[in-house]
């Protein structure tokens, strides 16, 4: 019953939060504060949405919902318009959600020599150490693989800080989840558009081209090998 009392609650919060909350509200709570009715209408819909989607089996749902998410938008509703405030404010309309399936279903809720069981397990660990390595290490280890024909092109102007790093972390770790659940195919696609988005930008740079090629293939080949071999470690 918690898991899917928690599936509803965040259907509930996301509708209402981001499709249902159109940007005059924001702007409008942004500027006026407590003092805009959109502030209050839209706590209300989420309060109202999440009983709804809940059956209304609690009216405490209804009433933790309504006063902690106008609580909340109005606190954020002084803060800048940051990412570290939206995770912020996320962050807590999500504990409140957590902290009232802990109090309407306290049976259900994972024991601490569960959690420990699950932290101890040799799957745990061993998907960590992947993802870990899949991100900052081997990303430093194909820098320097590839660090002489790095030097041999061109410094490319208005290129995005730090956004290659990224692009090739995402590009492991999303190929190493694909390697675990085997599927192959979507890794082909996956280079194929990078591939072709890539090369888009290099076609009159040969040099470039091959230093890119080289650089994915080093790093696709480095995460479908760890991939497979976390896979025969979980056997």
């Amino acid at each position: 019953m918690l898991f899917l009392w928690c599936i509803k609650m965040l259907s509930a919060h996301l509708l209402t939060d981001f499709v249902l909350q159109p940007k005059l509200w924001v702007e409008s709570r942004t500027t006026y504060h407590w003092k805009s009715k959109y502030l209050y209408i839209h706590a209300g819909l989420t309060a109202f949405a999440a009983a709804l989607f809940t059956g209304f089996s609690s009216w405490i749902t209804l009433f933790v919902i309504l006063i902690s998410h106008f609580l909340i938008d109005l606190w954020k509703s002084y803060r800048p318009a940051t990412l570290i405030y939206f995770f912020a404010d996320q962050f807590l309309h999500l504990a409140v959600i957590a902290a009232l399936g802990a109090l309407l279903f306290p049976a259900e809720i994972p024991t601490a020599e569960t959690v420990l069981s699950v932290v101890n397990s040799k799957p745990y660990w061993l998907v960590t150490l992947a993802v870990i390595f899949l991100s900052y290490p081997s990303g430093i280890m194909i820098g320097m693989l590839t660090s002489k024909w790095r030097n041999q092109i061109p410094q490319q102007e208005f290129t995005l800080g730090n956004a290659g790093k990224w692009i090739g972390i995402l590009e492991r770790l999303i190929i190493f989840v694909l390697v675990v659940f085997d599927q192959y195919a979507a890794i082909g696609l996956l280079t194929a558009a990078k591939s072709i988005l890539r090369f888009s930008d290099t076609k009159d740079a040969p040099q470039r081209t091959e230093y890119v090629l080289i650089g994915t293939l080093i790093s696709v080949a480095t995460a479908i090998t760890v991939g497979l071999l976390v896979k025969t470690g979980l056997r």
